[in-house]
């Protein structure tokens, strides 16, 4: 009778997880994880790894040693590991599905992180506010938050910025690049949601309501500075004066009224602007350009707010009450003209 040795029947479980493994070498490696032991370390840099080998595909970073190449494309690789991934971006293979929705992915880090987004797991927290992350390295661009590191610098302008995302979309301002194009209008964009949100202009889709009035908006942060008209929150103040502003944009616009500053300037007559949108209005007086029609019989304008002045001849809609005499006005200034009848105060005359 033939009778298995101790050495292969014997196993070792994980303590913490109960994991169990056939060989020692294999358990005294994952138990590792749960102590921290880092045990190899690099004589070059000192960075330090649980095992072996992790220390001698490390080692590779330094003396740029490449030796996995890729025999569709000839890209290089430190280690096999990640030539085998890069491959399957030639071959399509996506080996690692997920059991909850189905979506497949070529490396098995991208389903652990996928997986979080069915589970909420968030295992990586911020040590200053206690804000939580799913990716280890979201969590670290956050803490740059609190210690103000800028790590990437623009070469044209010497700007830093937090992230090497930002940096990427930073240099579009100086390059004029712009990947995203809009397959309904051909308009072109930087960044790629900012075309997704100039695609809900084509859909109509307005996905975000508010929970008072019911009011849509197309995006989530507009909605949410619309809820401040209920509120009243006001959470942006001028420190000259103390007036309080409802979104970040309302704060910059007031702040040049106290710094008198007008970065819109007209290239035709040198006029100045606060507001780019004032510019534009004016640029109209050079060009003759009216953009907006009457629907009822064709008149054009200049301005949108002048068309709907406009309509209430056709319609006859008066908005605007005097609330001493209940007489009705098109236009507000009239009104207020109106109003000047029952005080003292004289109309202004030209």
């Amino acid at each position: 009778m033939n009778y298995k040795s101790d050495t292969e029947t014997r196993s070792y479980p994980c303590e913490v997880y109960g994991s169990i493994f056939r060989q020692k070498r294999h358990a005294d490696i994952h138990t590792r994880i749960h102590t921290k032991e880092k045990p190899y370390t690099c004589e070059i840099c000192g960075s330090s790894f649980t095992r072996k080998q992790n220390m001698l595909e490390h080692n590779k970073t330094h003396t740029g040693e490449k030796p996995y190449s890729c025999k569709i494309c000839g890209s290089s690789f430190t280690r096999k590991q990640n030539m085998l991934e890069h491959r399957r971006t030639h071959t399509g293979e996506k080996p690692y599905s997920c059991d909850v929705c189905g979506s497949s992915f070529t490396r098995k880090q991208q389903l652990l992180f996928h997986m979080r987004t069915h589970t909420g797991e968030k295992p990586y927290t911020c040590e200053v506010c206690g804000s939580s992350f799913t990716h280890k390295q979201n969590m670290l661009k956050h803490m740059r938050t609190h210690t103000g590191e800028k790590p990437y610098s623009c070469k044209v302008c010497g700007s830093f910025l937090t992230t090497k995302q930002q940096l990427v979309l930073h240099m579009r301002t100086h390059t004029g690049e712009k990947p995203y194009s809009c397959e309904t209008c051909g308009a072109s964009f930087t960044q790629k949601l900012s075309k997704l949100r100039h695609m809900q202009t084509h859909t109509g889709e307005k996905p975000y309501s508010c929970e008072i009035c019911g009011s849509s908006f197309s995006q989530k942060v507009n909605m949410l500075k619309h809820m401040r008209t209920h509120t009243g929150e006001k959470p942006y103040s001028c420190e000259v004066c103390g007036s309080s502003f409802i979104t970040k944009q309302q704060l910059m616009l007031h702040i040049r009224i106290h710094t008198g500053e007008k970065p819109y300037s007209c290239e035709t007559c040198g006029h100045s602007f606060t507001q780019k949108h004032n510019l534009l209005k004016h640029m109209r007086t050079h060009t003759g350009e009216k953009p907006y029609s009457c629907e009822i019989c064709g008149l054009s304008f200049t301005q949108k707010h002048h068309t709907l002045q406009h309509m209430r001849t056709h319609t006859g809609e008066k908005p605007y009450s005097c609330e001493t005499c209940g007489h009705s006005f098109t236009e507000k200034r009239n009104m207020l003209k109106h109003m000047r009848t029952h005080t003292t105060e004289k109309p202004k005359t030209l």
